[in-house]
């Protein structure tokens, strides 16, 4: 279990035990990103549960706020990063990389994030109101899923923290991941929407940006978890 320690390590702020990492470790945890979504979705799932005691617009409020929180905005960087790139390259394409490493958040950046937490909010608010808060765990791990199918069939792009994850495929996880969702999407249809939120992600990243890199992953997991939310919104 040390990867799964190392994957909620990395992807949360959640307290954990420390591991000594071996070559690899890193790149081993991968898999066990689903399982990290559905530790955020339960953890959001638990906020929006308090806050529907009082009303529906303060569930959605301390959803989302648990949602940045225990992720550290990690993502949400990531898409901060990938709409910089992609707006501030937009013509001249040469500037794509100098962009990429640049640590500093643009007015694409601001922009689109705080659109990004501003559909998240509508989503929740309307969900909640449906009554329904079970499918958030599979929001958030359907999200994590795909940087397993992004990480396969896409080019890497650049040497950062995301490279290390190429060497591995996680074949057998992703099958294992897969049922599951299968299972999860059997009980909420709009789940089934997944793979095409994966696949629109991953053919907008090799067209735009080249392929896929820790950055592309993270704003991945952004959009497919709002993908998801409007999913369901609009089939309830």
């Amino acid at each position: 279990m040390k990867s799964a320690i190392i994957a909620i390590q990395f992807m949360t702020r959640i307290p954990m035990p420390r591991v000594r990492m071996e070559p690899g470790d890193f790149a081993a945890s991968m898999r066990w990103f689903p399982l990290v979504g559905i530790v955020v979705g339960a953890m959001v799932w638990g906020a929006a549960a308090i806050g529907a005691m009082v009303d529906p617009m303060l569930a959605a409020l301390l959803a989302l706020i648990t949602w940045v929180a225990v992720t550290g905005a990690l993502h949400l960087d990531g898409l901060g990063d990938i709409a910089d790139a992609a707006g501030g390259a937009h013509r001249d394409p040469a500037r794509l990389d100098a962009i990429l490493s640049d640590p500093h958040a643009g007015s694409f950046a601001v922009t689109v994030i705080a659109l990004q937490l501003l559909a998240k909010f509508v989503l929740l608010v309307l969900l909640l109101e449906q009554g329904a808060g079970w499918p958030l765990l599979a929001v958030a791990a359907l999200a994590r899923l795909g940087t397993m199918m992004w990480n396969r069939f896409l080019p890497q792009r650049g040497t950062g923290l995301g490279s290390q994850f190429a060497a591995v495929r996680h074949g057998p996880a992703m099958a294992v991941w897969s049922a599951g969702g299968i299972a999860a999407a059997w009980f909420a249809p709009p789940l089934f929407a997944a793979p095409a939120a994966w696949a629109l992600w991953g053919m907008w990243l090799k067209r735009r940006i080249g392929g896929i890199s820790g950055d592309g992953h993270g704003a991945g997991i952004e959009l497919c978890e709002t993908a998801l939310l409007l999913a369901l919104v609009i089939a309830g």
